[in-house]
């Protein structure tokens, strides 16, 4: 949804609206969105066209249907190539919206993760999440692997060090913007059953990174 301020008026929700402009535009285009992606990840995103096909799609990603795959690039070398990583995962009441892992309180959250390629500090990684919990794969980078996503505001290590000494959230995106001029964690792959055929179509987009 559109934020307060200019700088946050593009999204998606206002590209469907301009792009459906006009007599035949849906009253509120936000109910045409079927899923989101976290603030500043790039990629993928299927829009339903009409009510149907939006009911429809919802339907697939309430039963986990849809087949997602990312790109990123994190800090630091993971120990292992390839592998699964489960941290139940939470809201941190007192922090808004940092999520933190609660193996007692926390919801189940699993990713698999596979090294694509290695830099001096810095790895590539293709991501599938088995479950869509909030800012799962950059918790998950970071607290599993203990190689966050590069320009990460919240879970990045200059973020967190800034956090660390009282820092504020605007401070704590500047020093994460000396790391990454932005977050790099990005949708390159989706597939999901085309509504009315029930055919599976898959749809990817290459990193911009």
């Amino acid at each position: 949804m559109p934020g307060i301020g200019a700088h946050k008026a593009d999204c998606v929700v206002a590209r469907v609206h301009a792009v459906f402009a006009g007599p035949q535009a849906p009253a509120d285009p936000g109910r045409l969105i079927v899923h989101r992606l976290d603030m500043d990840t790039s990629g993928l995103m299927v829009v339903a066209l009409d009510a149907d096909a939006q009911r429809d799609l919802a339907g697939q990603f309430e039963r986990r249907i849809p087949e997602k795959a990312y790109i990123a690039l994190v800090d630091g070398l993971p120990e292992r190539e390839e592998g699964e990583i489960s941290l139940p995962l939470r809201l941190d009441v007192e922090r808004r919206p940092f999520q933190i892992v609660d193996p007692v309180h926390g919801r189940p959250a699993t990713t698999r993760f596979r090294v694509l390629a290695r830099e001096i500090d810095r790895s590539r990684l293709h991501l599938v999440p088995h479950t869509g919990r909030t800012h799962q794969l950059r918790v998950h980078c970071a607290r599993g692997l203990n190689c966050p996503i590069l320009g990460d505001v919240l879970y990045g290590k200059a973020a967190a060090a800034t956090f660390a000494h009282g820092g504020s959230m605007t401070e704590a995106e500047q020093a994460a913007r000396t790391e990454s001029p932005r977050l790099m964690l990005h949708a390159s792959r989706l597939s999901f059953l085309e509504p009315g055929t029930q055919t599976r179509v898959e749809f990817e987009s290459p990193a911009p990174f």
